[in-house]
């Protein structure tokens, strides 16, 4: 069977979301559709590798009894068995017939006892969960969705990890379409993380880092840049390759001496919730890309710390934390023994963690380290031009004055699904060449995109002109500008492309967006200080 195409597998995988109760309600089901998809792909594999062993040793019912006695003989045990060895292992999943959530749930949770990589992951779901006394998923539909989900193989032979990778990308983006910023707090919009990878240029055995890693989309892409531009650097020494080189063990696919002719990527990040964090790891494992997804507060309880307790620092972070947190106060920070907030950068304030957040990641770098994150445009202007002092506009001086900032791009609007603000990308390097120091390259994408429903985007040769262009700062008119430190300082630090970049002939305004996150801003530090105020003129009686 030749490999199904990603459109009619983005089909088939929106289908079987659907057959719940339709579009509308698809996105309340994700957390029993996922795991699903992924045992399909998890049983159909485990087929495959029984196949092999069968034309070995004669039969499946002879595979079977070697790989149970064996359980090294393949990626991951399924103790899975049909009554008829040569029918597929699904077929004992979608036969189910009598207490469907009871036995589906009972047999996950066996997969897990037997794989310890997929404890916590693929058995976090209780099909047989109630509410009040009513199932959240009664047997009827469950046994619709299982039907589903079976319409299509998912084999070695079948699809490519990549492809079924990306569909998997699609039904996330399809649950973040309909429910709105639930759902959006743990995607990013594809082509901005493409950009991000391409521009941080991660190389064979990097050290990759994500603090707020959602459901793992931008260290999967991390991966991808890495693997397509080693392939294309490296065609001819892969082709003279006669060593094979470590291959992953996390194990979709058969490792072959030409899979991964260079080292793969060591992946890291950290989530909060733990349905995302399940999440994560599913997408990690289905990509087939070895990994390590803590799950837990990075911002109160980073979990990756090296032997003296402080931060572990990485080859390259990206990150897309969610935008102007206020709930993290001061003594958040005070507390802070992790050298996160150095002297003379202070504290981001209470309005928005932004900056704390960019700080953290900073922090996360090795010497020769760089950065890749996404923010709310305000981030890069808040405070400036505004009298006295502001939290964010310090910070973001610090940055410049220690040359840290390499470029920042600002997007186009309506790419994000918790927002319809563009967003920037702010790009970090702790080791920028001699070339590029004290100056900053600024790039306007914000008029290249194509219109989407209900999401614009960013097509594929808009994807690679914003690449190019940040990896080469390539100055163009309407699109880029190199800036140096001076013209920063002179604009009081205010780092936004758009207010250097105009991108039409007509008198250009600043962005609605913009303006309203200052005044935001500027009414918190109003009400801070009238506090203060307060306070003092209480202390001393009037």
């Amino acid at each position: 069977m030749p490999p199904a195409s990603g459109k009619s597998l983005e089909t088939w995988i929106w289908d079987a979301a659907c057959s719940i109760r339709g579009a509308k309600d698809a996105p309340k089901y994700k957390e029993f559709i996922l795991p699903l998809i992924f045992a399909k792909r998890l049983c159909d594999v485990f087929d495959d590798e029984l196949n092999r062993i069968a034309k070995e040793v004669g039969s499946r019912a002879k595979a079977f009894k070697l790989v149970k006695h064996d359980k090294k003989l393949v990626r991951f045990y399924l103790p899975l068995e049909p009554g008829n060895p040569d029918d597929p292992v699904w077929s004992v999943i979608r036969t189910l017939s009598d207490k469907i959530g009871e036995q589906l749930t009972t047999h996950m949770r066996a997969i897990a006892r037997e794989n310890p990589l997929l404890q916590g992951i693929i058995d976090r779901v209780d099909f047989n969960a109630t509410t009040h006394g009513q199932r959240d998923l009664d047997d009827d539909r469950l046994s619709n969705l299982i039907e589903a989900v079976s319409a299509k193989r998912l084999g070695l032979t079948d699809v490519e990890a990549d492809i079924i990778g990306k569909s998997y990308e699609y039904l996330i983006r399809k649950f973040a379409e309909g429910s709105g910023s639930s759902a959006g707090e743990f995607y990013t919009p594809p082509e901005v993380g493409t950009i991000m990878s391409r521009v941080l240029q991660p190389e064979p055995g990097m050290e990759i880092y994500d603090p707020t890693c959602g459901s793992a989309g931008l260290l999967v892409k991390c991966e991808i840049a890495m693997e397509e531009r080693s392939q294309k650097e490296n065609k001819q020494k892969e082709n003279g390759l006669s060593s094979p080189l470590p291959s992953n063990k996390s194990g979709l696919e058969n490792p072959h001496p030409l899979a991964h002719p260079f080292a793969p990527l060591k992946l890291f990040g950290q989530e909060y919730t733990p349905e995302t964090w399940a999440m994560a790891n599913m997408n990690m494992i289905i990509h087939d890309m070895e990994g390590q997804i803590e799950i837990g507060d990075t911002f109160k309880n980073p979990k990756f710390r090296n032997k003296a307790g402080k931060l572990r620092t990485f080859d390259r972070v990206v990150a897309n934390p969610m935008w102007n947190q206020k709930w993290f106060t001061e003594a958040d920070y005070d507390n802070d023994e992790l050298d996160r907030f150095p002297a003379g950068a202070g504290f981001p304030g209470e309005s928005s963690a932004d900056w704390g957040w960019v700080q953290h990641m900073h922090a996360s770098l090795n010497t020769t380290g760089r950065a890749a994150v996404v923010l709310d445009t305000g981030a890069a202007s808040r405070g400036s031009g505004n009298a006295g002092t502001n939290k964010e506009k310090t910070i973001r001086q610090w940055f410049v004055d220690h040359d840290l900032i390499e470029s920042v791009l600002y997007l186009p609007e309506n790419l994000f699904y918790n927002t319809s603000a563009p967003g920037i990308v702010l790009f970090l390097n702790k080791a920028k060449p001699k070339a590029r120091q004290g100056r900053v390259f600024l790039v306007n994408a914000s008029q290249v995109f194509e219109k989407g429903d209900p999401k614009n985007f960013i097509p594929d040769a808009g994807i690679q002109r914003i690449a190019d262009t940040l990896i080469g700062w390539k100055e163009e008119d309407k699109l880029s500008r190199i800036v140096d430190h001076a013209e920063l300082k002179k604009n009081d630090y205010n780092i936004s492309p758009s207010r250097y970049i105009h991108t039409s002939d007509a008198e250009t305004y600043r962005p609605i967006a913009e303006i309203v996150e200052e005044l935001k801003a500027i009414e918190a530090e109003a009400r801070q200080t009238d506090k203060a105020l307060k306070e003092i003129l209480e202390k001393i009686g009037l």
